[in-house]
């Protein structure tokens, strides 16, 4: 790669760091939607593997909750698992030339979705059945564009989990999915040598933007910052949406 673009990865990652930093998520998300700008989904998603891994490992294992979220969110994940690797092809098949436009529409419903604050209920009678299936969604459209938020995260807000709760099962839930997302990528023969450095790069430059977002989020208001950021993300998801369109059959 050359070193213009390696700018630009560790721009994007200590960007993705900090927002994750300051509201708990965000580094697939932004990273991969940046990315897409320069550069094929399948591609940006096989340099974001490794530092999702590991700092939604870290996130993982920063509470005291684990044994009640992987009790309530097991089917979740399970389904998700599931669904990622039956769509195994459609980020590097034939249908890889959709991805951006796919990513893109995602990002605009994201964004709507968090801008609307529109909340739903689950009760705890009906979480465990609800969850394969919300999971095997997830990991469908996760297969065809590397984020993991819809219809994952509205749910996980919907079963009442509270505050640290939730950000500790976003890591959990994350560092599950992107395992599954790394065989994959595996599979198609994306994780190679030729990654091993934009992948360090990214993954120092996501640390101290989160370290940066975790300074700041004392002095921030997050809900603001949180408005930014979801206008930000639809108005990025309409960029790639329109640019792939215009490229397809323009």
């Amino acid at each position: 790669m050359s070193d213009s673009l390696l700018l630009l990865i560790a721009f994007v990652f200590a960007f993705a760091g900090f927002i994750k930093g300051v509201i708990g998520l965000g580094l697939p998300t932004v990273s991969i939607g940046l990315l897409a700008v320069v550069m094929p989904p399948a591609q940006a998603l096989a340099i974001v593997i490794v530092p999702a891994i590991v700092t939604n490992i870290w996130q993982t294992f920063a509470g005291r909750y684990l044994r009640d979220i992987l009790r309530r969110l097991w089917p979740l994940m399970l389904g998700t698992v599931i669904g990622i690797r039956l769509g195994s092809g459609l980020m590097t098949g034939p249908y890889a030339r959709y991805g951006t436009l796919v990513l893109g529409a995602l990002l605009v419903v994201y964004g709507i979705f968090g801008l609307s604050r529109a909340r739903f209920e689950v009760s705890p009678a009906h979480e465990k059945w609800l969850g394969g299936p919300v999971g095997l969604v997830t990991g469908i459209v996760s297969a065809a564009t590397g984020v993991q938020v819809i219809p994952s995260m509205p749910f996980m807000q919907a079963i009442g989990l509270e505050k640290d709760e939730l950000v500790q099962a976003l890591g959990v839930f994350f560092t599950t999915a992107t395992l599954a997302l790394a065989f994959n990528l595996t599979d198609a023969g994306l994780l190679s040598v030729a990654t091993a450095l934009p992948g360090a790069i990214a993954l120092v430059a996501a640390f101290a933007g989160m370290f940066a977002g975790q300074a700041v989020r004392t002095r921030m208001h997050p809900d603001l910052f949180r408005r930014w950021f979801l206008v930000s993300i639809i108005g990025l998801g309409c960029y790639l949406s329109a640019e792939t369109l215009v490229r397809l059959f323009g």
